[in-house]
């Protein structure tokens, strides 16, 4: 073996040199491993890619294994991502560093081999597992003092943040909105500020990585518009709802609620310009039904109407600087709220759908329970009702119907529309009763429906009142379909909550919208 040695040039990395039944893989003259030559190459025809990183056990456990099918004439190409001198017993190991090879093959995990035929990929195996080995590289054996198995480790390229930095890089990602560059010494967050892009509180900077990891959260075209968003109708992207959900402070999931929510306010019924116009309260409001408000962790329960849940709080803030930043709807512009209501900044939340006993919103609405959707209200504050003695349906009803009769005013009929937010124990004593949702529904359209006669002006030492042609009507405080009942709030506390809305009569104002969410 000596003799063959010196036949052999030093300094050449591996060489390999086959005697009989066996061959050696020689290093700067020295033997460092040796292998049967009963495991030789028989496929000429396959090529292979093989992705490691030296900081994984499993990729150092399978060097030898390469060196051999290398040895043997295998035609092998070994990409290595954290150090192109590894494996050293290989030659010629790309460098993949920058993880560009990882982020074309799509790595997800160390050691990958893939098997190209014709210039394309025909299977691919992770980690070590001798038998997969074997039938991928048509072997007889490989390396038998390894165990038959072990587990990969996790691909550089997909490390928390890295796909996104890797599509920016290699991709072929081009966000089509202008980008603003900032200067060294200008404050990111202050720049927002004083671009106009803030409803009054701090947003986050839309830099081109955050706008790809947000992207991330939907399967659709960036480019895809989804339509003209008031009051300016200018054109508006998924793109551009991704930027504005980046500003409002959301999580990548949480941006098909917020394509939806833009959608919804998109729809004519809903009337987005008009509820931008008007000198009322009103702002969007949103409720969102189905699977994924629990997937994203959507506050249902108690304080659901308040702070302290990143969704419900970021997903509807969004909608408002879509709205403001798209559209061109800001406060002393086309925005003319006297006073507006808190609301403006955020409103959303998740309906109790799991412990309620009725139907759900989006059911209600012609909707499978299996559907994710939003529905949007133009939407006052919160007005709440406290009735903590009524243990009877007919009782509860009665407390309901005196508060809702004070919406807009005591002496308005067919004005608006009205969301009852009942809580889990005011649900209870209609549930215990047997009541559904529509008998509670129709009871209170009864007992809110007055003489016209007691609406006029000058009634009660009011001059506010409806006009004189209604005062032989029985005139009902909400047209059909106006009052709504959805459950959410905590376990503890009879306080449920009237949420009135913007004009909804006739052909003028807004009416609730609901849209199904894609993903």
């Amino acid at each position: 073996m000596g003799v063959l040695s010196d036949k052999l040039e030093m300094g050449v990395w591996p060489t390999a040199f086959a005697n009989d039944d066996l061959y050696w893989v020689i290093y700067t003259g020295a033997i460092v491993q040796f292998f049967p030559l009963r495991g030789a190459m028989t496929n000429t025809h396959a090529n292979y890619i093989v992705v490691v990183k030296r900081d994984c056990p499993t990729c150092v456990l399978v060097e030898p294994v390469l060196a051999q099918l290398q040895a043997t004439g295998c035609n092998l190409q070994v990409w290595s991502q954290d150090d192109p001198t590894f494996p050293e017993t290989v030659t010629d190991v790309g460098d993949d560093s920058n993880l560009e090879q990882s982020w074309i093959l799509k790595i997800e995990t160390v050691p990958t081999v893939i098997r190209m035929e014709e210039g394309a990929e025909s299977e691919r195996t992770v980690g070590w597992d001798r038998s997969e080995w074997l039938r991928l590289f048509e072997q007889d054996e490989l390396v038998a003092e390894l165990p038959d198995f072990r587990p990969g480790c996790g691909s550089k390229s997909v490390e928390p943040g890295m796909p996104e930095k890797l599509a920016l890089r290699f991709g072929d990602i081009s966000l089509q909105s202008r980008q603003i560059v900032v200067g060294d010494m200008e404050d990111a967050m202050e720049s927002c500020f004083e671009r106009g892009w803030s409803d009054g509180l701090p947003v986050v900077p839309p830099t081109q990585l955050r706008v790809v990891r947000m992207l991330a959260g939907t399967n659709r075209d960036p480019a895809e518009v989804l339509g003209e968003v008031p009051p300016d109708l200018q054109p508006c992207t998924v793109e551009k709802v991704a930027i504005n959900a980046v500003m409002a402070g959301c999580k990548p999931e949480y941006l098909p609620v917020v394509i939806a929510a833009v959608e919804a306010c998109l729809i004519d019924a809903f009337c987005m310009h008009g509820l931008l116009a008007t000198t009322w309260f009103s702002g969007p409001m949103v409720i969102v039904n189905g699977p994924i408000a629990r997937a994203i962790g959507m506050n249902s329960g108690g304080n659901a109407l308040g702070q302290g849940n990143r969704a419900n709080a970021t997903i509807g803030r969004a909608l408002q600087l879509v709205i403001r930043n798209v559209g061109g709807g800001k406060p002393g512009g086309v925005d003319r709220a006297t006073l507006g209501n808190p609301g403006k900044y955020t409103f959303c939340f998740a309906e109790d759908e799991e412990s309620s006993c009725w139907e759900s919103l989006a059911v209600q609405r012609g909707f499978k329970p299996e559907q994710s959707t939003v529905t949007l209200f133009a939407a006052d504050g919160v007005q709440g009702i406290a009735d903590q003695k009524s243990r009877d349906p007919e009782s509860l009803c009665r407390s309901l119907a005196a508060s809702l009769l004070t919406v807009g005013h005591q002496k308005f009929a067919v004005h608006s529309d009205v969301f009852i937010v009942l809580v889990p124990e005011h649900q209870r004593i209609f549930a215990d009763a047997g009541w559904s949702k529509q008998k509670v529904i129709d009871t209170l359209m009864e007992l809110t429906t007055r003489p016209g006669s007691e609406l006029q002006p000058g009634v009660g030492g009011i001059a506010e009142g409806m006009p004189e042609f209604v005062k032989d009507m029985q005139l009902p405080k909400f047209k059909p379909g106006g009052l709504n009942i959805v459950r959410a709030g905590g376990t503890a506390g009879l306080f449920s909550a009237i949420i009135p809305g913007w004009l909804a009569s006739g052909d003028f104002g807004s009416s609730p919208v609901s849209k199904e969410i894609v993903i």
